[in-house]
């Protein structure tokens, strides 16, 4: 079963949970099966599904190195430290020098525990930018 059945209904069962957003599935070609969830209105962040063996991975780019003041960095770094254990179900990264939000489950999960995921991470997402605004350009 390739990702995008396996996440079956996850549209929908994300929208009723955020409200009747309009949410949108993009399977992305490549070596890993990824399947991108764009929500009605936050279409500039959207979160990528991934499972291994034993996880399924949700994963929100939200800034470059670029995007930083550099002046500001370390207190960034500061920041996100102390933010991380307030931000429900997430946990901040950086992948490739982009700064990510990303939250997982076991690989076994259901699809409602996945649209409860992405629905938090997109939340989570728009909260951060908000309380780490003052750190980027």
């Amino acid at each position: 079963m390739n990702l995008l059945e396996q996440l079956n209904n996850l549209d929908t069962l994300t929208s009723a949970l955020m409200g009747g957003l309009a949410v949108q599935l993009q399977p992305i070609a490549g070596d890993v099966p990824v399947v991108q969830v764009s929500i009605e209105g936050r279409e500039e962040l959207p979160i990528f599904v991934t499972c291994s063996d034993t996880q399924t991975l949700c994963l929100c780019y939200l800034w470059t190195e670029a995007d930083l003041r550099p002046e500001r960095r370390a207190e960034l770094l500061e920041a996100l430290l102390d933010l991380n254990p307030a931000v429900p179900l997430s946990a901040f990264g950086r992948v490739d020098g982009r700064y990510v939000l990303v939250g997982a489950l076991a690989r076994a999960a259901r699809t409602e525990d996945v649209a409860h995921e992405v629905a938090v991470l997109s939340d989570n997402a728009l909260d951060a930018l908000d309380a780490l605004a003052d750190y980027l350009k």
